[in-house]
C-alpha cells in the first residue's frame, strides 16, 4: 500500500513538472475544459433563475387567480366569434354563488393620456373594484383604497402604480393632487407599491385604478365589463372554481348543451406551469449544447496527449530500458491528462459561477445555485480527462523500447 501511495505521488509531480515545462500549451489544452465547464454552468444556473423569475412574476399576479374574458379561446387563425360583453351583473352572481370563489374584481380598462401640470404620460386606466387589490395581490404603498361612497357615486378618484407616479410627480407626494385623464379630472388618494418589469418585458406599474361606476360612465360611456378576475379560496381550489365559472356562465348566457362557449377562463396557474416547462426545456438544451464544448475540450487534450507521447519517444524508451514499467508509463501520461482536465473543471466551475451571477444581475434574474450541477460539470470534466487520456497513454505504455530509443 506505501509502495503504491509512493508510485502515485512521484508519478504526480513528474506530470505536473511535464505540465509546467509546457505552460503556453498545457494553458490552451484546458481552456476547451474551462469553456465547456463553465458554459455548463453558466447556462444551466441562468435558465433556473429564468424558471424562477417566470414562477415569483406568476404568482405576483396570483397562482390562485383566474381570468374570465368574453369570446371564444383562440386556438388557431381565423376570425373571432363576436360574443356579448360581460356585465356587473355576472361579476355578483359569480362572488354571490360560488363556493369555490374567494374573491372577485370586474374591470374595464383603456388607454389614456394622463396630465399632471406640464408634465404627461400615456398609460392605461382601468375601472374596478377594491377586490381588484385582492384578487391582484396589490399592495397600497401611501393612502387608501376607494371607498364604498366613491364606488357607489361613481367619484372620479384614482390610485397611481409606481411607473404614473413616478413619470407624472418624480419625488413630490401625489396624494391630493389632482390628474387629468382625457377630459376627465381625477383625484388621487393612493399609490400601489412597486412590482417592477415582469419576464416578459411588461411594466408591472404602468397603470391607473379608478372605482369601475366612475369609469364606465366618465371615460367608457357604457356599462361594460372586459373581463372579471377571480380568486379561488386556494390553489388547490383553482380547478374547482374554473369548472363552477364555466358552467355558471353556461347557465347564465343560454349557451345550449354541445355549443362552443362564448367566453374562456384564463387560468394562471396552467400558464405558470406551460413557462415552467418550457424554461426547463430550453435549460436542458441549452446544457446539452454547452455539454459538446467539453467533448471538443477532451478531444484537443487527447491531441495534445498524442503529440506530447511523440515528443518524449526517446524520454520513454529510457525510462523502460532503465527497469519502468509500462503501466508505470502508461500512469503518467494518464495522470497528466486528468490533472489538466480537473484543473480546466476547477476554472471553469469559478467562471461559470461568477459569470452566470453576474449575467443574472445584468438581467434582472435571481442567482440560483444548483450544487448539482456543478458536481456533474466537474465529474464529466475530470470523466473526459481520463477517457481522452487513456488512448496516448496507452500507446506510450506499449512502445518497444529499442525503438524508441533510436527514434529522433
Amino acid at each position: 500500500m506505501m509502495a503504491l501511495a509512493l508510485m502515485l505521488g512521484n508519478t504526480l509531480l513528474m506530470a505536473l513538472r511535464e505540465i509546467r515545462r509546457n505552460k503556453l500549451r498545457s494553458t490552451l489544452t484546458t481552456l476547451g475544459i474551462i469553456i465547456g465547464v463553465a458554459a455548463v454552468i453558466a447556462l444551466v444556473t441562468l435558465g433556473q433563475g429564468a424558471t424562477e423569475k417566470v414562477t415569483s412574476d406568476v404568482a405576483s399576479m396570483g397562482v390562485n387567480m383566474l381570468t374570465l374574458l368574453p369570446g371564444a379561446e383562440r386556438r388557431g387563425p381565423g376570425m373571432q366569434v363576436q360574443a356579448a360583453p360581460l356585465t356587473i351583473d355576472d361579476a355578483e352572481a359569480i362572488e354571490r354563488e360560488l363556493s369555490a370563489v374567494a374573491a372577485v374584481a370586474p374591470s374595464s380598462s383603456r388607454g389614456v393620456l394622463a396630465v399632471y401640470g406640464n408634465t404627461s404620460w400615456n398609460t392605461s386606466a382601468t375601472g374596478t373594484t377594491n377586490s381588484y387589490f385582492e384578487v391582484r395581490a396589490l399592495k397600497i404603498a401611501s393612502g387608501r383604497m376607494f371607498s364604498d361612497v366613491e364606488q357607489q357615486g361613481g367619484l372620479a378618484v384614482c390610485v397611481l402604480g409606481a411607473t404614473v407616479q413616478r413619470e407624472l410627480f418624480g419625488h413630490q407626494d401625489p396624494l391630493g393632487a389632482s390628474i387629468r385623464l382625457g377630459k376627465v379630472t381625477c383625484h388621487v388618494i393612493g399609490t400601489v407599491q412597486a412590482k417592477g418589469t415582469s419576464t416578459f418585458g411588461m411594466d408591472q406599474d404602468d397603470f391607473i385604478l379608478m372605482p369601475l361606476s366612475a369609469f364606465q360612465r366618465r371615460l367608457a360611456g357604457n356599462t361594460n365589463v372586459s373581463a372579471i378576475a377571480v380568486s379561488a379560496v386556494s390553489e388547490d381550489d383553482t380547478d374547482r372554481a374554473k369548472d363552477q365559472i364555466v358552467s355558471l356562465m353556461r347557465e347564465r348566457r343560454r349557451i345550449a348543451f354541445g355549443q362552443a362557449d362564448d367566453f374562456n377562463v384564463r387560468d394562471m396557474k396552467e400558464m405558470a406551469s406551460v413557462l415552467e416547462s418550457v424554461t426547463n426545456a430550453l435549460t436542458a438544451l441549452l446544457g446539452a449544447v454547452a455539454g459538446v464544448s467539453l467533448i471538443v475540450g477532451g478531444i484537443g487534450i487527447m491531441n495534445i496527449m498524442l503529440v506530447s507521447v511523440t515528443e518524449r519517444t526517446r524520454e520513454i524508451g529510457i525510462r523502460l530500458a532503465i527497469g519502468a514499467r509500462a503501466r508505470e508509463v502508461m500512469l503518467q501520461f494518464l495522470v497528466e491528462a486528468v490533472v489538466l482536465s480537473t484543473v480546466g473543471g476547477i476554472i471553469g466551475m469559478v467562471v461559470g459561477l461568477g459569470g452566470s451571477y453576474a449575467a443574472g444581475q445584468a438581467l434582472g434574474l435571481p442567482f440560483v445555485l444548483m450544487p448539482q450541477v456543478v458536481v456533474i460539470a466537474f465529474g464529466f470534466s475530470a470523466a473526459v480527462g481520463v477517457g481522452f487520456g487513456y488512448f496516448p497513454a496507452r500507446k506510450a505504455a506499449r512502445l518497444n523500447p529499442i525503438d524508441a530509443l533510436r527514434h529522433e
